[in-house]
């Protein structure tokens, strides 16, 4: 049965134990955005290599690297999966603590679980991330 009163003391509690899930929803929301901006930066080079005139001589030499400008698209679009998931995960923590405290119940285990989720989606964003940048730093042409 639904307790009538969250007495201060249970919320206070809540609210003191979601200050690093809320840190780490900053975090994740910071990262979604960085990557978001280097994917951009990869279209638009991808599409200024298509744009370019089929009689420039650079264009034959650019578009050898569209296939490696493919992968790297697809490596920023995983760590973005993984950083949503993360983020996912840490709200869902969030709100399944306050609902236990609602309720009266216990929100420790849960909370490790998705805590632990949480970090180990936003590691795998991070990997993910880490190997784009290790391809393109070993692009052929950087210019």
């Amino acid at each position: 049965m639904l307790k009538e009163m969250l007495t201060s003391d249970q919320l206070s509690l809540v609210i003191s134990q979601a200050a690093a899930p809320a840190f780490l929803l900053g975090a994740i929301a910071s990262f979604i955005s960085v990557l978001v901006s280097h994917m951009s930066r990869i279209v638009d080079r991808a599409r200024f290599i298509n744009g370019l005139a089929d009689g420039d001589p650079k264009k034959v030499q650019l578009k050898e690297n569209l296939p490696e400008l493919h992968f790297r698209a697809k490596l920023v679009i995983r760590a973005i999966y993984w950083s949503v998931g993360s983020g996912i995960a840490a709200c869902l923590l969030m709100i399944i603590a306050f609902i236990a405290a609602y309720v009266g119940a216990r929100h420790e285990p849960a909370a490790a679980v998705l805590f632990t989720a949480a970090l180990l989606l936003f590691t795998m964003s991070l990997i993910a991330f880490a190997r784009e940048v290790h391809v393109a730093l070993n692009q052929k042409d950087l210019a």
